[in-house]
């Protein structure tokens, strides 16, 4: 009677367990963020990179930099031939001014000639001679002035060029100071400080962990069950049998079906295919990225 009594103890205790382990859900997954790996836009040695895994980082946020004495003494270098360049432009109005007032003095003798030719008292070989000589100055100036002004566009266009190389050189300054483009948690830290690194070396990853994914996937005769936009309970385990219960929207479904992910565990298992679905989950700290958690479509 003992024994049998034990047996009927042992049965009723292991089907309570089995009761309160067996929880229903539609569909199980694995939490995910939006990772960003931000790259190096700059090629040299860092000089200093203050961040570590972990470490909570707000968008525009100063972590280091790369040595730039290079491109510094290039910068200088370049406002350096501006400068040059500009001392070389010549002054049209002073470099006119000589034969401008050649000009004014041959008209003023014009002029007087003109009177005494009428007068009986010079000759038409005289008026002819000042008319040559205002004549002559006047083309001076044409040419002397177009000269000078295609100097001066010369100069302005070599300058133009260097002022865009100020530019990108200022560019690739501010490419050497190193800040997070975004706000997020560095997942990820790749280089040290004082190592090499080129154009496109990764340097850290980041992610946003305050609202994560949770991706799912669901057989096609639950896909009238699932809409975009519409909530969806998440739950996690708790640690003491039990579940931790939030509540997250629907924001995308694949549009193809794939074969379903060894680890993942639907709630039709005869389904061949499935959909991959995502739930954004707003998180608190709990969630973590590729725990497992498990949903309920409204």
């Amino acid at each position: 009677m003992k024994i049998k009594s034990f047996i009927i103890i042992g049965v009723v205790l292991f089907g309570l367990i089995s009761c309160n382990s067996n929880h229903s859900f539609d569909a199980s997954g694995s939490f995910e963020a939006q990772e960003i790996i931000i790259s190096a836009e700059a090629n040299g040695v860092i000089k200093e990179f203050n961040i570590e895994e972990g470490d909570r980082l707000e968008e525009g946020q100063y972590i280091g930099y790369i040595d730039s004495t290079q491109l510094f003494l290039k910068l200088k270098q370049v406002r350096a031939q501006i400068n040059a360049a500009l001392e070389r432009q010549p002054d049209i109005k002073v470099q006119l001014s000589a034969l401008q007032k050649r000009l004014e003095a041959a008209r003023v003798e014009q002029g007087r000639v003109e009177g005494m030719l009428k007068g009986g008292a010079a000759t038409p070989k005289q008026m002819d001679d000042v008319n040559a000589e205002v004549e002559v100055l006047e083309r001076q100036i044409d040419a002397l002035r177009s000269s000078l002004t295609i100097q001066s566009r010369g100069i302005n266009s070599d300058v133009a060029a260097l002022d865009i190389q100020v530019l990108q050189l200022r560019d690739q300054l501010d490419k050497c100071r190193l800040a997070s483009p975004v706000s997020g948690t560095v997942l990820s830290k790749y280089v040290m400080a004082h190592e090499m690194v080129a154009v496109g070396k990764p340097l850290y990853k980041i992610a946003d962990l305050s609202e994560l994914i949770l991706r799912v996937y669901v057989s096609g005769n639950q896909l009238d069950k699932v809409n975009i936009g519409n909530s969806a309970k998440v739950m996690t385990d708790d640690g003491n049998g039990g579940y931790n219960t939030t509540t997250g929207t629907i924001t995308w479904i694949s549009d193809k079906a794939e074969f379903t992910p060894k680890t993942i565990q639907t709630k039709d298992e005869r389904a061949n295919k499935v959909y991959a679905v995502k739930i954004k989950v707003p998180n608190d700290g709990r969630f973590k990225v590729g725990m497992y958690g498990e949903s309920v479509f409204n």
